[in-house]
């Protein structure tokens, strides 16, 4: 009994001993590790990485960028449920312990001094936040020592709300996601609240492993993680034994979705990262920036589709290409040929296909994700064989004519049927904006931005040929010509030393026609008579008319070939002159950003446009507002009313009469054809949007013999038109003070004799509107050839 009592002694004051010396050691450490803890309160206004995102006008996203994908939520927001699943995983006891979980610091104690490491290291989740936010993922004492220290204090200064907010915002889940609702994102394509329990236990399974318990990347690992958290749940009676059975027995849900992107307007938003990475570098792409911009995504969808279906109907005018690719499928596995084909990128409404059988007027087609499709005879006979843009060989008899086994080929949907077609090598461009403020309303810079990212709206430098042509008589108009001058369209020759031969100008339809007034010159788009007018008002003249309008002097020749548009623009450029014509007479500058917001909703930037209006600076507003709101006034707006009014007839009756389909009178515009038909253009508008449509090809070479402004690019413009004023009543502007009409005689330009037949009503300024008669014999009808040296 003694020696037990001696023995029981000796053990309780080695204990007390050992207690001391723990305490003496823990004292120690902490007054070393204490002056090294960084400040937690900072965590309450810690910002997390969250990538850029940009919007439409009307909130659908347009485009994220980041590495991370992050979407921040507040504690308010998390599903009770998650909550209960993640510390059934994670931390049974978060809402009871004070940081610390003696228990499983414990348990982690004596994995250290059995085995000499770390392998549990019984973290409460307020110690994963102090890691997360604070240190380095080694495992060491120190560390660890400071972890703890760390989580003491977090509790001390947040709650276990708060405490939660950060956790599920910062940890990473796999597949680049970042906190809970990034993952039920990536996963689910959902928001946190609108998964199921076996979806949220699935999630709540991923902090340990994210790569192990990834239930895309591991699914069975990942369900037995899953299973485990909801019987975790169970023994913690947050769920009944119904629900334990049906989640347990709920199938694997889970796939990669990729960002919500709500709109296609790409082209746009790499117009937005160039220029705001230039503001705020590397920053951009992790501060968690939203920026709103001026597109409207009806419009955008409808130009992303005009330009689609425009190039698409160009490339199927001139004959089919023929496959892709060719692909041996005889020796191969069917779900090799899947998983091959599911890797063939698809561009906007091309899709690919791969034919499996040829039948005398129909083939059979394996799709994406293992589908299947018959191609009929319908839907392939237009694919005459291409031979040159200006040539097609025979039409097709039969499928075997157009389809072998193994080809890679490019299908779509047309009017419900499946229908062949291919990705076009000829490119395109649109852009519309508000003539009233200069907003870019849709914009699309080629066929699709995955296949080529060059922006042909804003980088394509090309000519624009006779959609140049209504600035030029604009200026004409300014320095006294009317819309009745005649002008003779005939044969001119110049002869310079500057060239390498002689310049002889025609007329697209190779004639002459006599003196032409400049209305009818205008809508018939008549080359000789454009030439004789710059030549008349003088090259300097029409150059200060253009810069007044933004376009660059430098890329302005010095000639009178500049009337026929050999000047270099871009598309955007055009159409932002265009916008002078329909808003009467201001130069608005075109934007796209309409605001940008940082992470916590505060405004740092919104746009504040120059607007177009003759009525804006009168009433109480003072001289420095009127200048602020106000757009400059640059052409005279009895200048713009007479050009807006001739380019009405070039709809009416001229080289646009297509979109008389639209069926207004308020629509103007003018068509574009270069030397050799390399490029097409259409520039059009009413007073509500101003559009311009462009098509060629990247290296300039002919679209072919039968391809014009009217005919390659009108079309794009009058799908655009037709959705975008459907709903719009008629908006063509009135005549303003200073212009008057009078009735002329056709041929003449003059004043019509009373009760003459053919007499027809024209707008004048009322200071050159004519005031005599001239008979038709006095007018020169000479065709013949007019030579200049």
């Amino acid at each position: 009994m003694p020696a037990t009592f001696s023995l029981f002694k000796l053990l309780f004051k080695l204990g007390i001993s050992c207690f001391f010396i723990g305490l003496i050691a823990i004292a120690g450490a902490y007054y070393h590790f204490s002056p090294k803890l960084p400040e937690v309160d900072t965590l309450r206004d810690v910002r997390f990485q969250t990538p850029l995102r940009i919007y439409s006008q009307d909130n659908k996203l347009i485009a994220e960028f980041g590495e991370k994908r992050r979407t921040p939520i507040k504690f308010d927001e998390i599903p009770p449920q998650f909550v209960n699943a993640l510390i059934s995983a994670e931390d049974s006891r978060f809402f009871d312990h004070f940081g610390i979980d003696i228990k499983g610091l414990t348990r982690a104690a004596f994995q250290l001094a059995t085995t000499g490491r770390i392998q549990s290291g019984g973290s409460t989740i307020t110690m994963q936040v102090a890691k997360n936010f604070f240190l380095t993922r080694e495992r060491t004492f120190s560390r660890k020592f400071m972890e703890i220290l760390l989580a003491l204090r977090i509790e001390q200064e947040l709650s276990k709300e708060e405490i939660l907010e950060l956790y599920i915002n910062k940890i990473y889940l796999g597949h680049r996601s970042y906190g809970i609702q990034a993952a039920a994102n990536v996963y689910y394509g959902k928001n946190i609240q609108d998964l199921s329990l076996s979806q949220h236990a699935m999630i709540a399974g991923l902090p340990k492993a994210p790569s192990a318990f990834n239930p895309i990347s591991n699914p069975s690992r990942a369900v037995e993680r899953r299973n485990w958290i909801l019987k975790r749940m169970h023994s913690l009676s947050f769920i009944n034994d119904q629900q334990l059975e049906e989640a347990k027995n709920s199938a694997v849900t889970a796939k990669y979705h990729t960002s919500d992107i709500e709109l296609r307007a790409f082209y746009v938003a790499e117009m937005v990262r160039k220029e705001l990475y230039d503001k705020y570098g590397e920053n951009l792409y992790t501060d968690g920036y939203k920026v709103y911009t001026t597109i409207n995504s009806n419009l955008q969808t409808t130009a992303n589709d005009a330009v689609s279906s425009g190039l698409i109907a160009y490339t199927e005018r001139h004959g089919y290409l023929g496959a892709e690719e060719k692909w041996e499928i005889q020796n191969t596995a069917s779900t090799e040929l899947e998983k091959k084909l599911n890797k063939v990128i698809s561009f906007g409404v091309l899709k690919p296909a791969l034919v499996t059988k040829v039948d005398e007027k129909s083939a059979e087609l394996l799709l994406k994700e293992g589908n299947t499709a018959a191609l009929s005879w319908e839907g392939m006979s237009w694919a005459k064989p291409y031979k040159s843009v200006n040539r097609t060989g025979k039409s097709p008899k039969k499928a075997e004519d157009i389809l072998q086994v193994g080809d890679l080929i490019r299908i779509r949907e047309k009017e419900g049927k499946i229908h062949l077609t291919q990705i076009p090598k000829v490119q395109g461009a649109f852009v519309a904006l508000n003539p009233d403020d200069g907003a870019i309303v849709s914009l699309v810079g080629g066929f699709n931005f995955t296949h080529n990212k060059f922006n042909r709206s804003t980088q394509a430098i090309r000519q624009p040929g006779s959609n140049f042509k209504p600035f030029i008589y604009a200026a004409a108009i300014n320095k006294g010509y009317s819309a009745a001058s005649l002008i003779n369209d005939a044969p001119i020759v110049f002869h310079d030393k500057k060239l390498e031969g002689n310049w002889r100008p025609e007329n697209s339809s190779r004639k002459f026609y006599g003196p032409t007034r400049l209305r009818e010159a205008l809508y018939k788009s008549r080359n000789l008579v454009s030439i004789r007018l710059l030549r008349s008002i003088g090259i300097d003249t029409a150059k200060e008319y253009l810069d007044l309008a933004g376009f660059d002097r430098s890329k302005l020749p010095n000639n009178l070939s500049l009337s026929l548009g050999s000047a270099d623009v871009t598309p955007l450029q055009l159409v932002s002159g265009y916008a002078t014509f329909a808003n009467g007479g201001f130069k608005v500058e075109p934007y796209f950003i309409q605001r940008i917001e940082n992470s916590f909703g505060d405004t740092l930037f919104e746009s504040k446009p120059k607007l177009a209006c003759s009525d804006c600076a009168t009433g109480e507003e003072t001289q420095e507002s009127a200048e602020r709101l106000l757009a400059p006034r640059i052409y005279d707006e009895k200048v713009t009313f007479l050009t807006y009014n001739m380019m009405q007839d070039v709809i009416k009756r001229g080289t646009a009469r297509k979109a008389l389909v639209l069926k207004r009178n308020d629509i103007a515009g003018k068509t574009g054809t270069t030397n050799d038909q390399k490029d097409a253009w259409f520039s059009g508008f009413n007073q509500d949007y101003v559009a311009t449509a462009w098509v060629g090809f990247d290296q300039p070479t002919t679209l072919g013999r039968r391809e014009f402004g009217g005919t390659a690019a009108l079309p794009i413009w009058i799908d655009f038109m037709r959705e975008a004023l459907k709903d719009k009543p008629e908006n063509a502007p009135t005549a303003p003070e200073g212009i008057v009409s009078v009735k002329i005689d056709p041929k003449t330009g003059q004043l019509a004799y009373p009760g003459q037949d053919d007499a027809i009503f024209e707008f004048f300024r009322k200071d050159n509107a004519p005031t005599g008669y001239a008979a038709p014999a006095s007018l020169s009808k000479s065709n013949a050839t007019e030579e200049i040296f």
